[in-house]
């Protein structure tokens, strides 16, 4: 529960947050860990409704390595996706199939939506309203089409909330591959660091909902 004086410090609504009901991890190794042990590889074994809450979303506690995605990859998936400037050589060199394909290209209007987020939460410290919703960037959601790969991103929404006098985020997923889950929580936590920063605040916990989680993409319409 929040209390009065870290509310004081960063304009805060009281609280009271039930995520503490949750598993916690320390970091996104330990995360990225147990997704892969409570997971089976290569079928359509599927995990359903998985919530934890990691304490550091740092950018730097984030960086999980893994022989899909060394620490170049990452970087480079994270600088796509904040809608940041890339070269050709790097997309030649990093960008795999294997690493995730449409489904897992967020950049289209990030920019836009991260300065709405911010411009949110510096005008409107208690909002509810600091959303990045990740789908439906040019089109509404009526023209939904389950056979549209692009269209059915992976992540669907980041919330962002100022709570204990820090900014904290809550991201919804609709399918998570446990072996592309570092790529996915190292763009996150480099977005939550950048708006932070602009609203010269510090980080809290970050809540991780999955609705499906399996252990590779080799499980039917992932």
């Amino acid at each position: 529960m929040s209390t009065p004086e870290a509310a004081a410090a960063v304009k805060c609504a009281p609280s009271k947050n039930l995520n503490v009901g949750f598993p916690h991890f320390a970091n996104a190794k330990e995360v990225y860990a147990y997704l892969r042990e409570i997971t089976q590889p290569g079928g359509e074994f599927v995990v359903r409704n998985f919530v934890g809450v990691i304490e550091d979303i740092s950018p730097e506690a984030s960086l999980v390595e893994t022989d899909l995605f060394p620490r170049g990859a990452l970087e480079y998936y994270t600088q796509k996706n904040m809608g940041w400037e890339y070269t050709e050589e790097e997309c030649k060199q990093w960008q795999l199939n294997e690493r995730g394909g449409a489904q897992g290209d967020y950049r289209e209007g990030m920019q836009k939506k991260i300065a709405n987020v911010i411009d949110c939460l510096r005008t409107e410290p208690l909002s509810k309203r600091a959303v990045i919703p990740i789908p439906f960037n040019s089109e509404g959601s009526e023209t939904v089409d389950w056979t549209d790969q692009g269209q059915n991103k992976c992540c669907r929404e980041l919330h962002l909330y100022l709570e204990d006098g820090k900014l904290k985020c809550t991201g919804l997923v609709r399918m998570q591959n446990a072996n592309i889950f570092v790529k996915n929580i190292h763009f996150f936590a480099t977005l939550i660091d950048h708006v932070a920063k602009e609203l010269k605040v510090p980080v809290g916990e970050y809540t991780h909902w999955i609705t499906n989680l399996c252990h590779d993409r080799s499980a039917t319409s992932c």
